[in-house]
């Protein structure tokens, strides 16, 4: 399946996020391997959402979170449940936004150029998956319109898996 090339019009991010979401879910339609869909999903957000420079997952294995398919540069391999923004978010299994990541507790940084960050855990009845991590450059560039589509952005992902 090709994927063209969509622009989102971000001035209204709830629409954006609709249109992402259908995107979305006629890209992953018909396929349930977790690499593929989460290879695709990270590459439909990286490059629709301004302001990014990191979107990928890590992925819930032996009782910590290890880095699965992604956009941008390299990343940390392995993070512990409760350590950095995503193994809070994983712990507290909801959304964490963190506006400047310089001043969150325990912030990993993999990347130094990130300065804000929003992290969606995936969840699937009650097992924990993994989350979605999205990394930007600016300052509080994540707010509530973007914690509600990623978050039903994450759920397409995750019913994708079956």
């Amino acid at each position: 399946m090709s994927h063209a090339t969509q622009h989102y019009d971000f001035s209204d991010a709830d629409a954006a996020y609709r249109e992402l979401a259908r995107d979305l879910a006629a890209l992953l339609g018909g396929e349930r391997d977790l690499i593929a869909n989460a290879a695709n999903t990270a590459a439909l957000l990286y490059d629709a959402l301004p302001g990014l420079n990191w979107a990928g997952f890590y992925l819930y294995k032996s009782g910590e979170l290890v880095l699965g398919p992604f956009q941008g540069k390299p990343a940390c391999v392995r993070i512990a449940l409760g350590k950095g923004v995503c193994g809070t978010a994983a712990t507290r299994r909801e959304t964490v936004i963190v506006e400047d990541v310089h001043a969150f507790p325990g912030h990993i940084a993999c990347d130094s150029a990130s300065n804000s960050e929003i992290v969606i855990p995936l969840i699937r009845g009650s097992e924990l998956l993994g989350v979605l991590d999205l990394d930007s450059p600016l300052h509080a560039r994540f707010g509530a319109a973007d914690a509600r589509g990623l978050e039903a952005l994450a759920k397409i992902f995750v019913d994708s898996l079956g």
